[in-house]
């Protein structure tokens, strides 16, 4: 059994269509959660706005392994939340991190 895979997502989100995507994204994750691709690990969500004003959202959670995204995209429930999330942005950027450990003196 593979271990937990963190994720962070980043969506430049079309001027307009901030509320209509936050209320997409407040599905995102116990939808990945009820599908059993999500750890039970609540996605963290921030809003930012970048220096042109428009805005973008940070998504963070962990898929319960490798195969999660793979999954997803073959599940009918994740799908009918991502298409409609996709067509509110101008971009999207998905990647895995892990955390690195500093020594700050």
């Amino acid at each position: 059994m593979s271990k937990p895979l963190a994720n962070h997502c980043t969506y430049r989100i079309k001027p307009g269509k901030e509320d209509e995507f936050l209320g997409l994204l407040e599905k995102h994750w116990p939808t990945l959660r009820k599908a059993g691709l999500a750890t039970s690990e609540p996605a963290q969500v921030l809003r930012a706005k970048t220096r042109d004003g428009k805005t973008v959202f940070y998504e963070l959670f962990s898929w319960t392994d490798e195969n999660g995204p793979r999954i997803a995209h073959e599940t009918p429930a994740i799908m009918q939340v991502w298409e409609p999330m996709g067509a509110l942005c101008d971009d999207m950027e998905f990647n895995s991190y892990e955390p690195v450990k500093m020594s700050f003196a």
